[in-house]
């Protein structure tokens, strides 16, 4: 393993040329050494698979889930954190809503909705024959039970964040404890509630939380002990197309079919989901030990042309970041606090950021399938993703400047700039192992970083796993500076939920008024003018790209490989298709020849 690791990092160090300061030499034949990379366009890439077949009856689907680390098997919408966990909830959970090809809920789902004319109040109306897996049906109770669950002061998940959530008249009371009702929440009949909130919110039509929780299931387990227990992690109950019929922890899930589905019968028998390490999916996917994976993008090159597979894919809903730890989580005061002086400079930030090479990490190791990302609002979202604004494009020279000015130097001519009282100054960084290039890309980073003189370790000198990866930086490990993640932004363009002043899930604990002004906005009654948000959310970007409180790196490509004989799989967010009619051909997988 050491080996593989060695002749991985000394290819990646190799062809990402860019940190060295060689590529910016004009003399001799640096550039001419380095091989040419294959450019991948995600934009060519069918959105779903081909397959002409008669679906049988029947028959099981073998599930990748692509992960260097066990899932962490928190089975709840409201309180999962890791895509993994939402790999799993997708086969027996789902929102009462579907959506459009613009993210909009639409009347085609398990329920339907009403927006009141100053579009403060939702009627949401669940169909009849929607029921949970123990033949209960899925009351208006459920969802108003799950508002409750989210809102009291004893969840320990991160929904509350959501600014949609917080609005609902009456939240701020319920939260603080003063009632043990939400007032804006009212029952109207079994299968009828509305919701109201105190301002109008474009963000209902594409944020709504509409994950009911089974009330007559759960009611009995204390909230604050919700997230742990076993009806959460070891028999969870949905009502989607299948049922969880057993689960090793970490490992793997079975799934049978729910035939009471209110959707009607899946095609397939079942799902035997399984985790596949990043090292030996493609070869798992050859031999048909899986049937669908979503792949990853560093391996593309190599595997296209696989006979037995189709690989679709599309711009997804995603980027990576590097965001710098600024102050710290106040459970108490549910809110940030930037009290963090290390960072504190912007000029230190911005010069971090013009010190990486992302051209040259998109083209050589992900050949074209991830791409620069230049704003927090990613082109998956074209009416509001800012393609005038350029990020920080790769400038060590410039990064070198801003040190300068924010008074990082070389004292002592060790190569290694100290901070401004002339003291050492060493960044702890944070990054997560995954497959071959995880840590050569982190020391690619480092390397970056130590060309315009800053002394970046890793924390505990080695990559963390997914699960301690997060769970240091949610409670703000001291032990951490700066950390490279990612986030899947999900179908709501409005970026509170991941930067808001009262939000869990600002990672950076970055705080700041003109922040706290255009995010308002941004989910005001006037943002129903699409124009107006369009403008409000350009203003966003623009100053996160001059506060840059996280760098975004990388745009990302969401790319699944699909054995021949699986019909109807699609990742097109305007098609119907769903879970239900996803199919197989014949009982066996194709294999590789």
């Amino acid at each position: 393993m050491k080996r593989k690791w060695m002749a991985a990092l000394a290819a990646l160090l190799l062809v990402l040329a860019g940190c060295t300061g060689k590529s910016e030499t004009t003399g001799g034949n640096s550039n001419k050494e380095k091989p040419a990379a294959q450019k991948e366009d995600i934009s060519k890439f069918p959105m779903t698979v081909k397959n002409d077949g008669k679906i049988i009856d029947g028959g099981v689907l073998k599930y990748g889930l692509v992960s260097d680390t066990p899932f962490e098997g928190t089975l709840s919408y409201a309180f999962y954190t890791g895509a993994p966990d939402a790999e799993i909830l997708q086969f027996f959970d789902e929102s009462l809503f579907r959506t459009n090809g613009d993210y909009e809920i639409t009347n085609d789902g398990a329920a339907t909705y009403e927006l009141s004319d100053d579009k403060k109040t939702m009627t949401i109306r669940i169909k009849d024959n929607v029921n949970w897996h123990d033949g209960q049906p899925v009351t208006a109770e459920d969802l108003e039970y799950a508002y409750l669950v989210i809102g009291h002061k004893d969840y320990t998940g991160v929904r509350y964040g959501d600014a949609l959530i917080q609005d609902i008249v009456g939240m701020d009371e319920y939260h603080s404890g003063k009632t043990d009702k939400i007032a804006g929440i009212k029952v109207i009949d079994k299968k009828t509630l509305t919701i109201t909130w105190k301002h109008a919110n474009p963000s209902v039509l594409t944020g709504i939380w509409a994950y009911p929780l089974p009330k007559h299931y759960l009611k009995d387990v204390p909230i604050k002990q919700l997230a742990q227990s076993d009806k959460i992690r070891k028999n969870p109950i949905g009502f989607g197309p299948f049922k969880v019929k057993k689960i090793v922890p970490g490992e793997s899930v079975e799934f049978v079919r729910n035939d009471d589905y209110w959707a009607g019968k899946p095609n397939l028998d079942g799902v035997i989901l399984k985790v596949v390490s990043p090292q030996v999916v493609l070869q798992a996917l050859k031999k048909g030990d899986i049937d669908v994976a979503e792949f990853p993008t560093d391996q593309y090159v190599n595997a296209k042309g696989t006979k037995n597979l189709q690989f679709i894919g599309r711009i997804d809903l995603a980027y990576n970041y590097i965001g710098f730890k600024l102050g710290h989580w106040d459970a108490k005061k549910q809110e940030n606090v930037m009290d963090n002086p290390k960072f504190q400079n912007k000029k230190l930030r911005q010069a971090m950021a013009y010190a990486i090479n992302n051209q040259e990490v998109a083209d050589r190791l992900y050949h074209g399938l991830r791409f620069p990302a230049t704003t927090l609002i990613p082109p998956s979202f074209p009416g509001y993703h800012d393609s005038s604004i350029k990020g920080y494009t790769y400038n060590p020279e410039k990064a070198k400047q801003l040190l300068d000015e924010a008074g990082y130097k070389d004292v002592d001519g060790d190569g290694l700039r100290e901070d401004p009282n002339g003291k050492k100054f060493t960044i702890n960084f944070l990054a997560m192992s995954g497959g071959d290039i995880a840590e050569p890309l982190a020391k690619f980073y480092m390397q970056c970083w130590k060309d315009v003189g800053l002394d970046v370790q890793l924390v505990d000198g080695r990559l963390a796993e997914f699960n301690s990866f997060y769970d240091m930086v949610e409670k703000d490990d001291p032990k951490v500076d700066v950390y490279a993640a990612a986030w899947a932004t999900g179908t709501d363009v409005d970026p509170y939920g991941l930067y808001g002043r009262n939000v869990m899930f600002n990672y950076s604990r970055w705080v700041n008024e003109k922040n706290d002004e255009l995010l308002e906005k941004g989910h005001s009654e006037q943002a129903f003018d699409k124009e107006y948000r369009r403008k409000i959310y350009s203003e966003w970007q623009k100053l996160m790209n001059e506060e840059v409180p996280v760098i975004p790196t990388l745009y990302r490509s969401a790319i699944y490989a699909v054995n021949n004989r699986v019909a109807n799989f699609t990742v097109d967010p305007s098609s119907k298709l769903t879970w239900k009619d996803v199919g197989v051909t014949s009982e066996q997988p194709e294999v590789a020849e």
